[in-house]
């Protein structure tokens, strides 16, 4: 009976843990995927991990970052298969990013021309990008979910972002229009 309690609450924790987290979460895995179905089997798989490792969580602060460490690793897996690979920068709806209850704090009406550019980046790049501007950690804890060191999260980041720039048209520059002409580099 101690066993069914114990794998009741267990359920009953992952579950609290699943529904509070999910909508955030849905958001990186679309970000990494691009794609509404890429970003379900994504989440999906990461959630069943996640489970079957439910036990061996000790710190329940890790437990995002073990998710998003399953979801980039799933992601990189998937595009290393030939098969797999699409190109779905946009819902193709709507041109646009899902509609969430998360956050948008980077969109400043640029945000789906934006991110159909970084959509163009491998997938190291585009994980790197997307847990360093949108899940907002720090260059040892992306190195941590992602399993390279500082230095490899920085090189990637300056070589994305590098890419971008020359990608996207001067429209987008947040310095204004002019800045690459000036040889402003802030």
């Amino acid at each position: 009976m101690g066993t069914t309690q114990s794998r009741a609450d267990r359920d009953a924790d992952f579950s609290a843990y699943m529904s509070a987290r999910q909508p955030a979460l849905y958001r990186t895995a679309y970000l990494l995927a691009g794609d509404h179905a890429g970003a379900e089997d994504l989440l999906q798989n990461a959630f069943a991990k996640l489970y079957l490792s439910w036990d061996r969580i000790r710190d329940p602060q890790a437990l995002d970052g073990y998710v998003r460490r399953v979801m980039v690793n799933e992601n990189n897996s998937l595009w290393r298969r030939a098969w797999k690979r699409r190109e779905h920068a946009t819902d193709p709806t709507s041109g646009t990013l899902p509609e969430t209850s998360t956050h948008d704090d980077y969109d400043d009406g640029t945000g789906g021309a934006l991110w159909s550019f970084v959509q163009t980046l491998s997938p190291k790049q585009r994980a790197v990008i997307v847990l360093r501007y949108y899940e907002q950690l720090s260059e040892a804890e992306i190195a941590d979910v992602l399993g390279i060191s500082p230095g490899t999260v920085k090189s990637q980041a300056s070589r994305a972002l590098a890419a971008l720039r020359a990608r996207a048209p001067h429209s987008l520059d947040p310095r204004g229009p002019g800045a690459r002409e000036s040889g402003d580099t802030r």
